[in-house]
């Protein structure tokens, strides 16, 4: 019997008004190996400079399964200019 693995991801978003227009921020904080441990992070940084003029729910944690398919139908490109 194969036992499931899985991570969480923690990201930071909020939308961000710049020369550019306005889009979303996004931050990869980290990846962890339980919900647990990416809401320690959470109050580790909620109060921290780059994160503490956003509200809270701007952090946003994503499960995924190890060794298993989590993107099949669902897709995105991101576009930038310099």
């Amino acid at each position: 019997m194969a036992v499931e693995i899985c991570i969480v991801f923690l990201w930071h978003i909020h939308e961000l008004n710049d020369d550019y227009g306005t889009h979303d921020e996004e931050k990869l904080i980290g990846v962890f190996s339980s919900a647990e441990k990416a809401n320690d992070i959470i109050e580790n940084l909620k109060n921290a400079e780059g994160f503490k003029d956003y509200p809270v729910s701007c952090f946003i944690t994503d499960e995924y399964e190890v060794d298993e398919p989590n993107w099949t139908s669902v897709f995105f490109t991101a576009r930038w200019t310099e």
